[in-house]
């Protein structure tokens, strides 16, 4: 049945259905202490919202955020909110395709960028990842690349965790500097960066005064669904230059009026408590099942590739070149085990994506050290 499944998402809709699922990034493990409390507060927050101005709340969201993130330069007034990330991608898609603004997209990347761009009549063209990883070479290999009317690109990187963070503030600076010299719209998917901000190596610079000062035209897209743990209650922010505001805000109020209260409410406590403990409820899940997932795998057919950033997600490349990620996958289905196929993350070649497949990390220690064992069996269990 998974040959006949058209993208990653529907995948992962069958893979809700299975008993070990590593197969989407979104947040299945158990609250934190602190996060405990709030739930506990639910029915306070509930009428709290009710009582409150739509856009006290909105302007509340946004500034706990945009603190936790160390954006403090952002200008919230061209800030839009929408309940889900592919909404936020969707609006950015619609203005691209008004325009007829043709794009540059990274990959290998998460499978419904292109689609959801495919989908409003954008077709883009890939650019490599692997541009990116030479600081200083990027302008020089997006200039060799990079030949449409937009690049748009995701940072941290889902499925592999690469950043341009990795080089300090000089990534964007070259990859915003190439933007402006050529008169390109940059589009920036930052929907993963709460794990750059929790991992020690890296944090976040203020991305958004460079952006600013730098006088480029841009559209960035920030989220919380894989960040915390809300059953999928989540909101996005989209944040464009003031020169394309007027243009994005009204296809944005085409499609949604607003978040609701009570989530922009609850989220903006989970903001806080992850203020109050340095993002340590982020950090240690992931940090533990990936450390879990390497020791179980250690020495099998999947090798695990380190990422930049440790983000809530592993990458890894099947040894053997005789095995297919597609191939591997059916056979641990029989073992109620479902991954993702790299495949469809290389969106404009899938057989290249036949190297690598994807695990989620998001999940409850306990739970994941099972299913990762489990994983481990049907791996050593492939061709024997």
């Amino acid at each position: 049945m998974t040959e006949q499944l058209l993208d990653l998402t529907q995948h992962e809709i069958q893979a809700l259905k299975t008993r070990y699922n590593l197969a989407d990034a979104h947040t299945h493990q158990q609250q934190s202490v602190g996060q405990r409390q709030i739930v506990s507060a639910l029915p306070d927050l509930w009428y709290e919202a009710e009582a409150t101005r739509q856009a006290d709340l909105e302007d509340r969201f946004k500034e706990v955020f945009f603190r936790l993130h160390g954006q403090n330069s952002v200008r919230a007034d061209t800030t839009m909110l929408s309940y889900a990330a592919s909404i936020s991608t969707l609006v950015a898609g619609m203005y691209l395709r008004q325009r007829e603004i043709s794009v540059s997209l990274v990959e290998p990347c998460f499978d419904n960028l292109p689609d959801v761009l495919h989908n409003v009549g954008v077709h883009p063209v890939p650019v490599p990842e692997d541009a990116l990883h030479d600081a200083d070479r990027i302008y020089d290999r997006l200039v060799e690349s990079v030949k449409t009317d937009a690049l748009f690109l995701v940072d941290p990187n889902n499925p592999t965790g690469f950043s341009l963070l990795s080089h300090g503030r000089k990534g964007f600076e070259e990859v915003i500097r190439f933007c402006v010299d050529h008169d390109k719209l940059f589009v920036v998917d930052l929907c993963f960066a709460a794990f750059a901000l929790a991992d020690p190596r890296f944090g976040r610079f203020d991305l958004y005064e460079l952006l600013d000062t730098s006088g480029v035209s841009y559209i960035a897209l920030e989220d919380t669904g894989k960040t915390w743990p809300l059953q999928d209650a989540k909101c996005a922010l989209l944040t464009c230059s003031r020169d394309l505001y007027e243009d994005v805000y009204n296809i944005h109020t085409s499609v949604l009026l607003d978040v609701s209260p009570f989530v922009l409410n609850f989220l903006a406590r989970y903001v806080e408590d992850s203020i109050e403990d340095g993002m340590a409820s982020v950090r240690d899940v992931i940090t533990r099942n990936r450390e879990a997932a390497q020791k179980a795998l250690a020495g099998s057919l999947l090798e695990h590739i380190e990422p930049a950033v440790n983000v809530s997600v592993a990458w890894f490349r099947i040894t053997d070149e005789n095995i297919k990620a597609t191939e591997l996958q059916t056979h641990l289905a029989q073992y109620e085990v479902y991954v993702l196929p790299g495949t469809y993350f290389f969106w404009s070649e899938p057989e290249r994506g036949e190297r690598y497949v994807r695990v989620a990390l998001a999940r409850d220690p306990g739970d994941f050290r099972a299913s990762v064992q489990r994983l481990r069996e049907g791996v050593d269990s492939y061709g024997a």
